[in-house]
């Protein structure tokens, strides 16, 4: 099985990490998350989201946060817009790449974003529009790939066909997400292979909640298939707040551990990495979801142990 020699790491727990908390973070704590993660060596950072604060309250100060952060040199910030209200709002708030996204179900997306499939492809194409006047690069986003709460088992076709539309409408990378963390590793190849055969696969991205273990194996399986982007949260933060059983996103520390004990380069430092963690956890009064934010440095990795 030939791997990548290289992997981004797309870095969601600021937006998909955050946003399903039950208590209000400060606005200075999410900056000073954000501006610790930039300085770990992470290429891409979700920051927030210009979704409606109704809907996701802890968002709601999503201008505040982009006009906070630090932005360094060579770091992509992609914020989430649902529809061309959310990318006016960006586009007010001065940002230069957004992210798209639209479930692989009917049922999902009416009760994500109260909307039909069709409905939200429409949406979305305003939003293309509008990135493309304002010169604003777009990422998109598919959920549900490998099994929706409401409609059971996903075909792989059908998220190939919506995929292959976010593409045409100018998204230059299309992250598929197992959002009920459902997912196992033949499952999650199968997508892939199915996928790539209608949109390239270097714009393919895996997005893989971690809901029955299973997200470092299907990640595994997907870079066997020549998959070099996947995204995850750091300390394991987040999940979706309109999905059951979605808690547990992939934790960054851990994907990083396993492409660097495979060789694979990301550019990131692990330890600032488990710093940023350990951060954002102490500053929510809860501990790290990531195994490697609760194991100090000298323990990480014993030699000759059994």
């Amino acid at each position: 099985m030939q791997f990548p020699t290289t992997v981004k790491v797309v870095e969601v727990g600021p937006r998909d990490g955050l946003q399903n908390e039950p208590d209000p973070v400060p606005t200075p704590t999410k900056i000073e998350f954000i501006d610790r993660l930039s300085r770990t060596g992470l290429r891409c950072i979700e920051p927030t989201s210009f979704v409606s604060p109704r809907w996701i309250p802890q968002l709601a100060d999503a201008a505040d946060v982009i006009d906070g952060m630090q932005r360094p040199t060579g770091v992509v910030y992609p914020v989430l817009v649902p529809n061309k209200r959310g990318m006016e709002r960006a586009l007010e708030a001065g940002v230069d790449t957004i992210a798209i996204f639209v479930a692989a179900t009917e049922t999902f997306n009416q009760r994500n974003i109260n909307a039909s499939l069709a409905v939200s492809m429409t949406r979305l194409g305003e939003v293309a529009e509008l990135a493309r006047q304002h010169d604003v690069s777009m990422r998109g986003y598919v959920s549900c790939v490998l099994g929706c709460p409401y409609e059971g088992a996903v075909e792989a076709q059908s998220v190939a066909t919506i995929a292959r539309e976010l593409h045409d409408m100018g998204c230059y990378e299309i992250s598929l997400g197992d959002t009920i963390g459902v997912g196992t590793p033949v499952a999650a190849r199968e997508l892939i292979e199915t996928t790539a055969a209608q949109v390239p696969l270097q714009r393919l991205a895996v997005h893989f909640h971690d809901t029955r273990g299973q997200a470092l194996a299907n990640v595994l399986a997907c870079l066997g298939c020549g998959i070099d982007t996947v995204d995850a949260s750091v300390a394991g933060l987040g999940g979706c707040p309109y999905a059951d059983g979605a808690s547990g996103n992939l934790a960054t520390e851990d994907l990083v551990y396993m492409l660097h004990g495979m060789g694979i380069e990301t550019g990131i430092d692990l330890d600032a990495l488990i710093a940023a963690g350990r951060y954002i956890c102490a500053a929510m009064g809860r501990s790290p979801g990531s195994r490697l934010g609760l194991i100090p440095r000298h323990r990480r990795a014993p030699r000759f142990s059994t």
